[in-house]
């Protein structure tokens, strides 16, 4: 993803305030201060899952996608492809927990599209937003801000959007059902506000997880990053999938939790306050920044052994989001 977006899309769509913080949202100038726009879409199968569902998913990635570049959300458009023939209950339930989404975040819908499209085109419905937010004061400066000697802490336990969403896609039984994490980030994100902890970099860390987080920051930072395996908050049910399975939750999706790189002096006080809320009761500092090596990301063990962390390529599990 990546690979095509530099190749083939950066070149020519390139825009000047679209670079500098990264992320998933640009920062677009206006004589009154800046404001953050984020657009995404949500093709996510099955449509419900244990923890979520589409409807919650388009709501909370949207405004956790703005709330990361440290802005507040505010405004947010609502389009839909509908299949033919779609059931209107099933419709009903993802504009419930579209409403009771938007309420807990207090993001307004102020405009949205509704197509039909021939059965079998769109597998039921898929959901494109744009979330308007206007940033608050500090914003994270991003990612190219990273300097050797800063931390990095993860908000919560990792891996368990995407395997909630390969169990339920692939009926594989687990009981209890893994569950989502999906869930907004933005109580975190004013409470280090309001703090005046503010991050260098912070990412939710959806498609290809904490993995593709570190490359990307790694690449615009010129630094390498050191994950300490051990400190890695997972779940034993969440482990013993993946080891079932041959899977590695650095690699999977997350949809409420992010990654955030901190000044060393700030990493205690950042960590002690977000053990403090709801969604980042298991956060834990996870690794570390450094002068540029021969690799971009390392992992290292509890022998202190080091292997080089390879970016994700290509999509072991698609349509998670």
């Amino acid at each position: 993803m990546r690979r095509l977006i530099e190749d083939r899309i950066w070149h020519l769509l390139r825009e000047s305030h679209l670079s500098g913080q990264g992320g998933d949202a640009a920062r677009l100038p206006r004589p009154d201060g800046p404001i953050a726009m984020t657009t995404d879409s949500f093709v996510v199968t099955p449509l419900f899952f244990p923890g979520g569902d589409i409807g919650h998913l388009a709501v909370y990635g949207t405004v956790n996608d703005l709330a990361v570049m440290g802005a507040i959300p505010r405004w947010m458009s609502l389009a839909f492809i509908l299949e033919e023939g779609f059931p209107l209950r099933e419709f009903d339930r993802i504009l419930k927990s579209i409403a009771a989404a938007a309420e807990v975040t207090q993001v307004r819908i102020v405009t949205g599209d509704t197509k039909v499209v021939p059965r079998g085109k769109a597998d039921g419905v898929f959901i494109n937003t744009t979330g308007i937010g206007e940033f608050a004061t500090p914003a994270p400066p991003g990612p190219s801000a990273i300097e050797p000697g800063d931390l990095l802490i993860i908000t919560g336990p990792i891996g368990r959007h995407g395997l909630a969403i390969l169990a339920a896609r692939e009926k594989l039984g687990f009981e209890p059902p893994p569950q989502s994490d999906c869930g907004p980030l933005i109580e975190v994100f004013r409470d280090l506000r309001d703090a005046g902890l503010c991050p260098r970099a912070a990412r939710d860390a959806t498609r290809g997880g904490v993995a593709a987080v570190c490359h990307e920051w790694a690449q615009a930072s010129g630094t390498t990053l050191r994950i300490e395996e051990s400190e890695l908050p997972v779940s034993a049910e969440i482990r013993g999938a993946c080891e079932l399975l041959g899977l590695d939750p650095l690699f999977l999706a997350n949809e409420g939790t992010a990654v955030l790189a901190v000044e060393s002096a700030l990493a205690i006080p950042t960590l002690q306050l977000l053990r403090s809320t709801r969604l980042g009761t298991n956060a834990a500092i996870i690794g570390e920044v450094r002068h540029r090596g021969v690799v971009p990301v390392v992992i290292g063990n509890r022998l202190g052994r080091e292997r080089v962390l390879e970016e994700p390529t290509g999509a072991p599990m698609p349509r998670i989001c």
